[in-house]
């Protein structure tokens, strides 16, 4: 593990800012006749603080030795002004008496990010209702409906959703250090390749769609309950791209500041999604449709989103970031492609690790069964607010880079952690607390209760880690290192943690205490090396990796009609 640092060799791991660095190195010219050029590719770059101080590239300072630099001087020549996300707090940490301070500059830190965070915890938490709420309206039909929407849900997410979900994570690495740094509309154009790289991947997932009812068939699933998931799945589908296209607009939107936009929109579709589901499922004669209504309420929520995205986009905000749709759309795309791909490795590896620990558990029988269900949901509902954390440190860490700001990003990173250690001993603590009685929120069985009384303090310690790891995450997102958390990802579960729950449940004989001890031990793993490649980062390093992309784009940009 020890490779993985920072000063590991580019290709000593498979690093997915290697593969920036490959993507820079191969648009850039063999040849550079410019001095200039040459002599600004070595210069050190100098960060661009909130105050008129900001140093710029030899080449670019003689270009413009007769005007003095401002905050929003252009890195490259020929750009517009730099659009900051301006935090009124900077203004007073960047001076001297401020800046000299370290508890300031955490502090401050601490707000932005709190800031940063509520409104992506809010949008998550009301996007999580979207999805459950087919699940309870179903789940009253009948055991059968439960079943099929569960196994259609469940097929959903490992071939499909979770897919999309690691794809975009691109964009964590793209676009935040894109919208601070001098070409803006760089925001735009990656947010329309990502499109083209979305769509081209919603073809094999309508293929499995569409043919699901034969493939879980192929995996002995009951008949009548492939054919309900296959239902499910095929309505569902009609709203998989709407789907994809509100996790671009999202990353869109959060990359430029504008994080409250997601939580307004989803603040609207959410009760409309609840009820449409209570008319659709359970209505009156004239509209209600009874199992297909539950998908077919999903589908109008997920489209209706997208719908508000683009009038908000369009007509609401800053046409800054807005690049014109051009052949420059359907080029580039292998970069996202590579940190995409390592995205889905990231993401889905944890998802799919959870499904097979759930398909464990149902071997234990049908009271770890749904104590697992109790847990998981638990476990899952309370992830949210690290995850959202993750959200806003890869943005604020991205917009950081993207200002030169190493030594800030620095402050964002270690002030990220120690916010998730608190809110993980808020969590913790609440369930050592209400152990004894969390259980009575879902189920009355004796038996549920008393076992999952008896996990719950497992499931105190695993908050610590899980949450310390998913903000590890959303740090190595923004620097690109998706492969890295891929890795580490798979190696603790698929290596460490699932094998060792199930010597322990099975072999052991511990049952659903064996899986949870497998699990905790591989959000340690995962927690403990994260932060030890987080906190070794060489931010200077990834300040020039941020500027080496952006000038690699504007050479490849093609010239207007009337430039020179």
């Amino acid at each position: 593990m020890a490779s993985f640092g920072h000063s590991a060799v580019a290709g000593s791991l498979p690093s997915d800012y290697a593969t920036v660095s490959r993507y820079a190195s191969a648009h850039s010219d063999a040849e550079v006749d410019d001095s200039d050029d040459a002599e600004s590719s070595h210069t050190t770059i100098a960060r661009r603080p909130s105050r008129p101080t900001m140093a710029v590239p030899a080449s670019s300072q003689r270009r413009h030795s007769r005007s003095n630099p401002t905050e929003n001087t252009p890195l490259l020549v020929g750009e517009p002004p730099v659009p900051r996300i301006h935090e009124p707090i900077d203004d007073d940490t960047s001076s001297d008496e401020g800046a000299s301070n370290p508890a300031t500059v955490y502090w401050s830190e601490l707000r932005i990010l709190t800031k940063y965070s509520l409104p992506v915890f809010g949008t998550h938490l009301l996007e999580y209702s979207l999805v459950m709420a087919p699940v309870l309206s179903i789940g009253h039909l009948s055991t059968t409906a439960l079943a099929g929407i569960t196994l259609g849900s469940m097929t959903g997410s490992v071939s499909g959703f979770s897919i999309l979900q690691g794809l975009v994570t691109a964009l964590d690495t793209m676009l935040p250090s894109a919208w601070t740094s001098p070409q803006p509309q760089l925001v735009g154009l990656w947010a329309q390749r990502m499109a083209v790289v979305m769509a081209a991947s919603l073809i094999p997932m309508y293929c499995i769609w569409w043919n699901a009812e034969a493939i879980l068939l192929v995996l002995r699933q009951d008949a009548e309950v492939a054919h309900l998931a296959a239902l499910y799945l095929r309505w569902v589908s009609l709203g998989l791209p709407a789907y994809a296209f509100n996790l671009i607009s999202r990353r869109y939107f959060q990359s430029q500041g504008l994080f409250a936009v997601p939580t307004r929109i989803i603040c609207i579709a959410a009760p409309i999604n609840a009820l449409l589901n209570y008319l659709l499922v359970w209505g009156p004669d004239p509209i209600r449709l009874g199992y297909i209504g539950a998908p077919i309420a999903t589908v109008i929520s997920f489209n209706l989103v997208s719908f508000m995205n683009i009038i908000y986009g369009i007509f609401i905000a800053p046409r800054t970031a807005w690049m014109p749709i051009s052949s420059r759309s359907f080029t580039s795309l292998g970069i996202l492609v590579n940190l995409g791909l390592a995205g889905v490795a990231q993401v889905g590896s944890e998802w799919w690790a959870w499904e097979l620990v759930a398909l464990a558990a149902s071997l234990l029988g049908p009271v770890s069964l749904a104590t697992q269900s109790i847990l998981l949901s638990s476990a899952s509902t309370t992830y949210q607010a690290p995850f959202a954390l993750s959200i806003a440190t890869s943005v604020r860490i991205g917009n950081l880079l993207g200002e030169l700001n190493s030594e800030r990003a620095k402050v964002a990173c270690h002030v990220s952690l120690l916010m998730g250690l608190g809110v993980a001993s808020i969590f913790s603590t609440m369930f050592m607390v209400f152990r004894h009685s969390w259980a009575y929120l879902f189920n009355d069985d004796p038996l549920v209760v008393e076992l999952v009384a008896s996990i719950l303090p497992l499931v105190a310690m695993f908050q610590v880690f899980d949450g310390t790891a998913g903000i590890t995450g959303g740090i190595l997102r923004a620097k690109g290192k998706q492969m890295t958390g891929a890795l580490l990802n798979l190696s603790a579960y698929y290596i460490l943690g699932i094998p060792l729950g199930a010597v322990l449940a099975f072999n052991a004989s511990m049952g659903l205490h064996g899986l949870w001890i497998g699990l905790t031990f591989s959000l340690i793993y995962c927690a403990v090396f994260g932060t030890i490649l987080c906190l070794r980062t060489d931010w200077d390093r990834e300040v020039r990796k941020v500027v080496a992309r952006i000038e690699n784009e504007t050479r490849s940009k093609p010239r207007d009609d009337g430039e020179a």
